[in-house]
């Protein structure tokens, strides 16, 4: 029961603050920024909210002193709108999705160049001794007289008889 409220206020607090950034802060330092998630303590009293920013190293340095001296304003907004006694505390936490989705494409990227450079080695390759050592060549005429043999057998077991 605990873990659906701290999900709906989570929700809740994520709309709050999506809404008032799209409205804009009147910090010139604020870059594009899209909050990903926020995580609510179980007693409600702190919330750590995650954020990507398009942009380079200085955007993301300048919006993140942006959202820092905007805290207090941020935090009065959402205690305005989130119905409860008390507001959590807000903290911003630069989340590192888009530079982990990088790093996991360029592995994938070069997976895929390794893969293609062995499969173009395995074309060309070939085997180092017979392409089956374990197949033996059959004889037709062996097979043939091995049967003979086993007819003459039979045959002198019935004149035993």
């Amino acid at each position: 029961m605990a873990g659906e409220r701290q999900a709906r206020v989570a929700d809740r607090i994520r709309v709050v603050l999506a809404e008032r950034l799209e409205k804009g802060l009147r910090d010139p330092r604020l870059g594009f920024v899209t909050i990903t998630d926020v995580r609510v303590t179980g007693d409600l009293q702190h919330a750590s909210v995650f954020y990507t920013v398009m942009g380079d190293e200085a955007h993301r340095n300048d919006t993140a002193a942006a959202l820092k001296s905007a805290t207090g304003m941020l935090r009065s907004e959402v205690g305005k709108n989130l119905n409860t006694r008390l507001t959590p505390s807000l903290e911003f936490i630069l989340d590192a999705i888009p530079e982990n989705a990088d790093h996991i494409s360029a592995l994938l990227r070069e997976a895929r160049e390794r893969d293609e450079s062995v499969a173009g080695l395995a074309a060309s390759a070939a085997y180092a001794g017979d392409a089956d050592p374990y197949v033996k060549p059959r004889d037709t005429d062996e097979d043939d007289d091995d049967l003979d043999d086993d007819d003459e057998d039979e045959d002198e077991d019935d004149t035993r008889a």
